[in-house]
Order: C-alpha cells, then structure tokens, then sequence
C-alpha cells in the first residue's frame, strides 16, 4: 500500500521542478509514472508540465468533474503505472484528493502545490490533503528581503491585491512568494497608494 505526500511551497518555490526530477528518479529506476494536472492550469501547455526552470513533461490534464480512480483505472489497463505524480494540486476538488487516497492502495501518490491562496487561505485541494495526507512536506522558499516566503502576494499594476476571485492563473508577473511582514508591508503600501488616489478625485 502507498502513501499520500503533499509537498508545498510558496510561489517560486520550484514545486513543479521537484515534481518533474521526482517523476526523472522514478523513471531511472524503470517504475512507470503517471503525471498528471488539473486541466485549469493554461499558462503554458494544455498536456504537459513545465516549470520555470526550462524542465517539462508531458501529462494528463484532468478537469474537475474527472473521478481520478477512473482515470488511474483507464490508464493502468494499457501501460503499467507504479506511481502518481499530480502537479498544482491545489486547484483539486475535495472529491478528487479523497480519490487520490483511494489510489493508494495501489501505488504512492505525490501532490506538489500551493497551501494558501493570495489572500492567504486555503484551497479546497490542499485543505483536503493537510487533513488526509501521510506526509506534509514544506519546499522552502526566501522573500525578497531573505526571510522564508510563506505567502503567496498577487499584485496588479505593481501594487498586493487581496481582493477578487480565488483562481487567476499566472506566473511570475502576477505573483510573488513573500514572508508574512513583507505581505503585510505590501498591503499598507496599497492601501496609502489607493487612498491617495481617492483623495485626488
């Protein structure tokens, strides 16, 4: 029986370029990987995993009315599969976590994503998988100002939000790993520009 691993990490963290050389350490020890991602994830390839770093792969890109045990189930019936590897598992369902427990029965299961979103709270995914994973490991990132980056900052025209929809897919020009003061830093310095702008008007 496997385990079920979320391994996390602010944004620039290289989630998805440990993700990709955890998928090459399988590989070179000639066990079959299934790498997949949630389909929302459009910032490069619909069918591959790319990280920022140059490395990529190609996947399964599933959409969130997808039952991954019927997925894996498919899958397994053509090829060989000794392992999971699921990319931005923060945009799951909690449904789809919960399937991803059931397929460890079979084979271990890696989640690679984000804890919070930018207003700092959990996603539906990682929430499910801090209460049901095996093993919750942190990939550490710094901040800017050298401390370790725990929030996950979206800005717009150079100034933090923490306001709007939860899921705004982007990159590095929208978001930025940041330590708690420097993400409370970033919202005063919002908050007097805003409101120098009103007192304009």
């Amino acid at each position: 029986m496997g385990k079920l691993y979320f391994k996390y990490g602010a944004m620039g963290s290289s989630k998805t370029a440990s993700a990709l050389m955890c998928r090459f350490n399988y590989m070179q020890k000639g066990m079959d990987v299934l790498l997949m991602k949630p389909s929302i994830d459009t910032r490069f390839k619909e069918n591959e995993v790319v990280s920022r770093i140059g490395l990529s792969a190609p996947c399964y890109a599933f959409s969130k009315d997808e039952n991954l045990v019927e997925v894996f189930n498919d899958k397994s019936k053509n090829e060989k599969i000794d392992v999971v590897i699921v990319d931005e598992c923060q945009f799951c369902t909690k449904a789809q976590i919960e399937q991803l427990r059931q397929l460890t029965e079979k084979v271990p299961v890696l989640c690679y994503g984000l804890m919070t979103n930018f207003k700092g709270e959990l996603f539906e995914g990682s929430k499910r998988l801090v209460e049901i994973a095996d093993s919750l490991a942190e990939i550490k990132s710094i901040c800017e100002c050298g401390r370790k980056a725990t929030m996950n900052g979206k800005f717009v025209n150079g100034y933090i939000v923490t306001e709007g929809k939860e899921v705004d897919i982007g990159a590095d020009e929208k978001y930025k790993g940041l330590c708690y003061p420097c993400f409370l830093k970033e919202q005063e310095k919002a908050q007097k520009f805003y409101s120098s702008q009103k007192n304009k008007n």
